[in-house]
């Protein structure tokens, strides 16, 4: 019987944290109390146990559940809910890791593409592959083929709508795409590279349905999506249906499942080929250890699934390339946005970061 073992983090005093490991146990498996439950193989099968339990520092937990990988239903829904459905309403309570059995990962193909079919893709071997990102909200379809046009001649590999590009009424997903391809193939014609268009996928089914056709029409290469914006398990479906690649974006992954395992084991579990996360000392709070930790799981062998290229962002500087690779190594893209747009000279402080990321290896 394959089994999945869960660690979480409990606030807890010393006299409490045993009781409240076991009430963890039954609420995230049977969900009502065992003694209500009739059947003997239902406390031994589907009933969670406790594995293990030592504080980590003074009131914090760490707690191990031991559960029947039939509890997830080998899908995403119910393996989210097995893991940390209603405990996850619980303050108390955060998520840290969950060690899956072969049986289960095998269900997910995980990444299409992976780091390997990014570089073929894009045509960058030896070196990081950069990213930059098309902003501020408000610029009309136009003006953003522009900028996306001073990019690629630039030499950016992947240019991306901003996480916040949707459908507002200045620069619709119909209206933009089409310009912003364009421009950055003209861009191509002239540079000989292969600079790719990642525009941002958001809404529901229909709305959806009807930007995938759009990227179709247009050849674009490379997508990305939101994938707690859009739910994990229309993440998951989703990547089964594209036939380009995907780039995930953290937004709305300000959960109590830690970074490391949503990011770095989720997000890649269920199909992308890329990840972005804020990198350390930009404008969010992860430590240099959380970031290497989510590059080290969506990067290490893992089962059957291909690794994911890890997208270190959030308020990077050119001056720090240097230091971002030597942290990632050359299995990397580096994302950087607005401080491109911050010299005025987009097109010189852009081809500056080009510079910079190419003499971290070899092409």
């Amino acid at each position: 019987m394959p089994w999945i073992r869960a660690t979480y983090r409990i606030r807890s005093t010393p006299e409490q944290i045993e009781a409240r490991a076991l009430a963890l146990a039954v609420e995230q498996s049977l969900e009502t109390p065992p003694s209500a439950v009739p059947e003997a193989w239902i406390l031994e099968e589907v009933l969670a146990s406790v594995e293990a339990i030592w504080e980590e520092s003074r009131g914090n937990y760490r707690v191990v559940l031991r559960m029947n990988a039939e509890n997830s239903g080998f899908e995403v829904a119910g393996l989210l809910n097995a893991l940390f459905g209603n405990c996850s309403l619980q303050e108390d309570v955060e998520l840290l890791e969950a060690e899956l059995p072969p049986e289960l990962i095998e269900v997910f193909p995980g990444p299409r593409l992976g780091i390997l079919g990014l570089r073929r893709l894009t045509g960058v071997y030896g070196r990081p592959l950069t990213c930059t990102a098309l902003k501020p909200q408000g610029l009309s379809p136009n003006q953003l083929a522009a900028l996306a046009h001073t990019f690629a001649l630039g030499g950016i590999d992947i240019v991306k709508d901003d996480h916040n590009l949707g459908q507002q009424r200045y620069a619709p997903f119909a209206a933009r795409v089409p310009l912003i391809q364009r421009a950055i193939q003209r861009a191509n014609a002239e540079t000989g590279r292969n600079t790719l268009y990642a525009p941002m996928l958001l809404g529901g089914p229909k709305g959806l349905a009807q930007s995938l056709r759009i990227v179709r029409e247009e050849g674009v290469q490379v997508v990305m999506v939101a994938p707690m914006v859009l739910g994990l398990p229309a993440f998951y479906e989703l990547a089964q249906e594209l036939d380009v690649a995907l780039l995930a974006h953290p937004a709305f992954a300000g959960t109590r499942m830690a970074p490391p395992l949503l990011l770095g084991r989720f997000f890649r579990l269920l199909g992308a080929d890329a990840c972005i996360f804020p990198h350390y000392g930009g404008r969010f709070a992860y430590s240099e250890a959380t970031c290497a930790q989510i590059a080290q799981n969506l990067t290490q062998p893992w089962g059957v699934l291909q690794p994911t290229l890890p997208v270190p962002a959030g308020g990077m500087r050119v001056e720090r390339t240097e230091e971002i690779v030597r942290f990632y190594g050359p299995d990397c893209m580096l994302l950087i946005g607005g401080d491109l747009l911050s010299t005025g000279d987009v097109l010189e402080r852009t081809r500056a970061f080009v510079r910079k990321v190419a003499c971290c290896g070899v092409e």
